[in-house]
């Protein structure tokens, strides 16, 4: 297949996922900051009576939490609920459990677990996050650089890369929007790192179908670029889908066995590893031919 000569379409393509993703990021709330990020407190009860969504937001808004979130957990027991409020001491919280048994669950609450952000914590978080994707991308930029240093214009293979990283970024980050407000699918510490596990698998792709590149630039200099560079697609593409079909498998056995807290970890891996492998396939070396064609020149020059 000539991935290389259908490079156009697989951009165009690639522009309509990130731009629906870009829509669902400009509808408010566009990505859902969870308590790692804005701080608050975060509750998993079990009620044993039975109660509804509304009636413990109706009781939360009552006892001044006008903004909770209350969520049915898929996993576990029939009455167990996620809550998120504001922050909350000790005190403050016996105090609203206490209130939500008296009115809604007479025979009893059990907490499964409370969690605590305070708003400084959070914030650094968000800042820790910036400096985290910034140094993972200059890293891989320079190592790229440095692994190809011995091919014509190594710069191209890292910002070729960087551009493949940005194009799984931008879509994960639109996808989960989306799930944001479809699904109240909110964003938190895990799905930082879950992004950079993304971007190292990413990268890995990327290199394994850069090196066969390199590797039949070594054996064929008569060969064009578009030539090698699809052999490379061809010759890595068995490889890679056999390493993503058994990734795949493994976090969907994950999302349905495992617990609701890693439940978003799961998607962004999952989201992550599908665009990551077609984006090593059909964006990273037709960017790399692009580069080289000068295909930005020929389009502004027209």
């Amino acid at each position: 297949m000539d991935f290389v000569g259908k490079r156009i379409w697989f951009f165009i393509f690639s522009l309509i996922v990130i731009s629906i993703g870009v829509v669902f990021l400009i509808i408010s709330p566009g990505l859902k900051p969870g308590i790692d990020f804005t701080g608050g407190s975060t509750l998993r009860l079990s009620f044993e009576n039975d109660v509804t969504q509304s009636q413990i937001r109706t009781k939360l808004t009552e006892l001044g939490h006008d903004g909770a979130i209350v969520q049915k957990m898929t996993s576990g027991q029939e009455g167990d609920y996620f809550i998120r409020v504001g922050e909350l001491q000790l005190p403050e919280k016996k105090s609203l459990l206490s209130s939500l048994q008296d009115s809604l669950s007479p025979d009893g609450i059990n907490e499964l677990s409370f969690d605590l952000v305070s708003p400084i914590v959070a914030s650094e978080t968000v800042l820790n996050a910036f400096y985290a994707v910034l140094a993972a991308v200059i890293g891989i930029f320079l190592y790229i650089w440095w692994a190809f240093r011995n091919m014509p214009s190594p710069l191209k293979y890292g910002f070729a890369a960087v551009i493949a990283l940005a194009h799984d970024s931008f879509i994960v980050i639109g996808m989960f929007s989306m799930l944001g407000y479809l699904f109240d699918i909110e964003v938190n510490a895990m799905f930082l790192i879950a992004l950079l596990t993304v971007v190292g698998y990413s990268v890995n792709d990327t290199i394994v179908v850069f090196d066969r590149v390199r590797e039949n630039i070594t054996l064929y200099p008569a060969r064009s670029l578009r030539d090698n560079a699809n052999s490379a697609i061809a010759e890595s593409l068995g490889r890679s889908l056999n390493t993503s079909l058994t990734l795949l498998f493994t976090l969907l056995a994950l999302m349905i066995f495992g617990g609701d807290t890693i439940k978003e970890f799961l998607w962004v891996l999952l989201i992550g590893v599908i665009v990551g492998t077609y984006s090593s396939l059909a964006i990273a070396a037709p960017a790399l031919f692009s580069w080289e064609n000068r295909d930005l020149s020929k389009l502004f020059n027209k």
